[in-house]
Parts: structure tokens; C-alpha cells; sequence
């Protein structure tokens, strides 16, 4: 597909089709009679099913039609492939076959438009090589000494409310939420939060929300209508905040996206860098609270990890509430066992669409170009044929001849191919350094018989913040 000018925000539509004449035209529903699949309801067809519960719906049609199955979602019938085979087709993408753009654009482009994520191919690997600079290993050494006093600094204020037995009663989505927007404020802009930190926490939340609202446009009232007003709140914020860095540049990641140029040694445009530093925030800290919440509750409900990465931890830094440098971050090899098997569990994205450029086939089965094309990290991640007792808590299924041994697509939380995450090395840093300065300070405890409820869409979290007890340790 031949790359095309970045759009800006107003000329984003609701529907996929209107107002964009370089996107692939959806083929028409009759075109996927041929499809086996459900429907669903009349006007809602299967969306609220799949929002409800996308794992169980997953298997439900999985286990009726097979990995390749037809679904109507948001007004308009799509194709889900479903297996690690579908994974690599789709995510390594060797033939150009799929649009990141056409898949998540109707989900999220009046909220994160030119995110890398909504991007295709040469535009795509322009603007990625452009901000890859603020992942190279300086900056990142730098980030790492920010997170580690940051984090160092969070954790140790939690304790203030505990009672006479060194016990403190928490949310702890919510503080691992408020903890990494400060972090990411202070890596990646280069300033802590102040009284805008509500404010802005609020705006993401709003926007995260509305990309799976079933009223998709921006009416008053409506999810949509709060998310649409978040962006505004963050173009204005950063806006400003990207004239003043390229004036007075810092050490932070948002001065090395200021900065940064294309091939031709052109800057880019400020309202790139705008909608960039948009859609990475809000990955920075949603995935990671998301990801790292779902680390903790394994942990507390199996001590015998958690005491593993604490000694880890420990031997690695030299002592209690220690820094963690990054030259040791590859030392804790536990850590990075059980972070794998939370994402795992729990992919922070559970399901990727992308929408068909040509007409192509998959296990027998012809798929038109234009239809929308999904896979599911979580379906796989917990398919037991891949993952025995694939319910069950077990770091030690990435271990190196573990791995070997699985398909390379089987185990995909951070994308894969050419959008492979840009961030994952940072997100893999922060939770090492989360672990270290948390569990150095307390255990982590839940009552028993207590199991949380997850929202699973948009970014899975739990409905009641996960509900833990932090125990100081001497």
C-alpha cells in the first residue's frame, strides 16, 4: 500500500470507510457467509459478549467453530484467527497483507490518532526509527536511575498508614496506577506531576475507556464524549510542553522525541511528536499498572515466588531498599520468569485487529480484502495445548529450553514483527526495578479465599483495585 500523509485530528471519522479514500473498503457482509461464526443479537450482533467476557466468548466459539470464525462486532461482521500460526501471519506480517491503521482506526482514532500502533509500513518504520533514539541504551541508563528514585520514594510513603502491626491495607491497582503516572511523568517528561496530575490521570482514563464505548461518537454524556474531551486536554498540555522542551532540552524522553529527526534530518512536526507522546504516556502507564498489578496478585497468592524474587532481588542489589543499576537489571532472571508468566496470564492487550489489504486464505478458508481481521494474545496464552494447566502460575514455562520448545508466535504480549512494542525494554526495566524496591520493603498478602474480579477490556484490570495487605518487613 502506497504510504500516505499523516492525518490530523480533525480529519479522523468515526467509521472506518467515510472520509478515507486510501482505506480498504470493507468487502460487505455477504462476502463472509462462507466464514463459520455467529452474528449475535439484532443491531448489537456480538459485541457485549466480547467486551463481557472475551476469554470465555473466545472459547465458546473457538470450541464451536474452530480458529477461524466470523463475528459482528460494532456494527459490522469481522474474522478472528485464532492459533500461533494466525499470530505470526498476522503480526510478523511478511507479505504487507494487513493495515495497523484500518484495524485499530475505528477503535481509537479520534482518541490516539498516529499512535505507532495506528501506523502502516514505510510511515510506520520513518516515525519508529525517529523515536527509537529515547530507547537507546543512554537514555535508557538514565531512566533507570529516575525510576529507581522515584519508585524508592512512592513505595516508602506507603507504609504511613499502617496500623500497630506493620500492616497496611491498599488498592493495589490504584497505587501502582498514581505511582507509574508520576514515574512516567518524571522519565518522560522530564518534571514530577503537580496539581495537573488528577487532571491528566482522569484524561487517560477517560480516553481508554471510550475506545471500546458501543456509541462511537462524541456525543455529550457519552464515553466517547469524555475521551474526545480528554485528548483535547493532552493536545493543549503537550503541545506546550514539546515548544518549551525544544527550547530548553532535558535528559528526559520527551526532549529525545523533540528532537528527534527524520531521514532527510528534519524535525518532526510538533504535532507529531504531540500524538506520539499521547498514545506512549498512556501505554507507559496503563500497560504497566495493568501488567504489574497482575505480577502482584500471583505473587501474593504464591509466597514461595514471591520469596524467590526477594532474595533475587536482594543478592542483586546488596541489601534492603537498595538502588537497582542497570547493569544488573539482566541479573534477575526470576523476575523476568514471572514477569513472562503474568503477561501470560494476562496480556495488557488481549486482542489486536488489523484489517485485510488483499484477498487472502488461512486454513482453507478464503478472507476477502477489506474485512477486519483479529487475533487474541489471551486466547492463545491460555490455550492448554500450548500451556498445560494453563490457569496455573508457573514462571518456570520460559525457561530457555521451554521456550525453544513452543512456537515463536505462541507467547505474544508485546506484538510482534515490525510493531513489536517499542517500549518493552523499558516496561521490562521498570517492573525489575518495581520488584526490587517493593518486595525489599513488604510482602505482599491476600486474604484467603479472596480472587478478584477482572475487567478485561480495554486493558484488563481488577474491578476492585485488587484488594491487598503490604507488610513491612524489618
Amino acid at each position: 500500500m502506497a504510504s500516505v500523509p499523516a492525518r490530523s485530528f480533525t480529519d479522523v471519522t468515526v467509521q472506518s470507510d467515510r472520509g478515507n479514500p486510501h482505506w480498504t473498503r470493507h468487502p460487505g457482509d455477504a462476502a463472509l457467509d462462507a466464514i463459520p461464526g455467529d452474528d449475535g443479537w439484532p443491531i448489537v450482533g456480538t459485541t457485549f459478549r466480547q467486551l463481557g467476557d472475551p476469554i470465555g466468548f473466545g472459547k465458546e466459539m473457538l470450541a464451536k467453530y474452530g480458529p477461524v470464525y466470523r463475528t459482528r462486532s460494532f456494527g459490522r461482521r469481522g474474522v478472528n484467527l485464532i492459533g500461533p500460526d494466525a499470530n505470526e501471519l498476522v503480526l510478523f506480517d511478511r507479505d504487507k497483507l494487513f493495515s495497523n491503521e484500518q484495524g485499530w482506526g475505528p477503535i481509537l482514532n479520534l482518541l490516539f490518532p498516529r499512535g505507532l500502533m495506528l501506523m502502516d509500513h514505510e510511515a510506520h518504520r520513518i516515525d519508529r526509527r525517529a523515536l527509537s533514539i529515547a530507547f537507546k541504551p543512554e537514555p535508557m541508563r538514565a531512566y533507570c536511575g529516575q525510576l529507581n528514585e522515584q519508585i524508592a520514594r512512592g513505595v516508602e510513603a506507603w507504609s504511613k498508614g499502617a496500623g500497630a502491626d506493620g500492616v497496611t491495607q491498599v488498592r493495589f491497582y490504584d497505587l501502582i496506577k498514581t505511582l507509574t503516572l508520576q514515574t512516567a511523568a518524571v522519565s518522560f517528561l522530564g518534571l514530577p506531576l503537580g496539581p495537573e496530575a488528577d487532571r491528566l490521570n482522569k484524561a487517560f482514563v477517560d480516553m481508554v475507556q471510550a475506545s471500546v464505548a458501543p456509541i462511537r461518537r462524541p456525543l455529550p454524556f457519552t464515553a466517547m464524549g469524555r475521551g474526545v474531551a480528554g485528548r483535547r486536554l493532552m493536545v493543549e498540555y503537550f503541545t506546550q510542553l514539546v515548544r518549551e522542551r525544544r527550547e530548553r532540552p532535558g535528559q528526559d524522553m520527551f526532549s529525545q522525541f523533540a528532537l528527534a529527526t527524520r531521514e532527510d534530518g528534519s524535525l518532526l512536526a510538533e504535532d507529531v511528536v504531540v500524538d506520539h507522546m499521547i498514545f506512549l504516556m498512556m501505554a507507559a502507564h496503563d500497560t504497566i499498572t495493568s501488567s504489574f498489578t497482575t505480577l502482584a496478585w500471583h505473587l501474593a497468592t504464591s509466597p514461595e515466588w514471591q520469596d524467590k524474587l526477594r532474595a533475587e532481588a536482594l543478592a542483586v542489589t546488596g541489601g534492603p531498599d537498595r538502588t537497582l543499576a542497570y547493569e544488573d537489571l539482566g541479573k534477575l532472571e526470576l523476575t523476568d520468569l514471572a514477569f513472562r508468566e503474568s503477561l501470560r496470564i494476562m496480556p495488557p492487550v488481549p486482542a489486536m485487529p488489523r484489517r485485510a489489504l488483499r484477498d487472502f486464505t488461512f486454513r482453507g478458508h478464503f478472507i476477502p480484502a477489506g474485512t477486519g481481521v483479529g487475533i487474541s494474545p489471551a486466547a492463545v496464552h491460555a490455550d492448554p495445548a500450548l500451556w498445560p494447566d494453563a490457569d496455573r502460575f508457573d514462571p518456570l514455562r520460559f525457561t530457555p529450553d521451554k521456550v525453544a520448545a513452543r512456537h515463536k508466535y505462541a507467547w505474544v504480549p508485546f506484538g510482534g514483527g515490525a510493531h513489536m512494542c517499542l517500549g518493552l525494554h523499558f516496561a521490562t526495566m521498570q517492573t525489575k526495578v518495581l520488584v526490587a524496591q517493593i518486595l525489599s520493603r513488604y510482602a505482599l498478602e491476600a486474604a484467603p479465599g479472596y480472587a478478584p474480579s477482572w475487567q478485561a477490556w480495554p486493558i484488563p484490570k481488577p474491578r476492585d483495585g485488587l484488594r491487598l495487605s503490604l507488610r513491612r518487613l524489618a
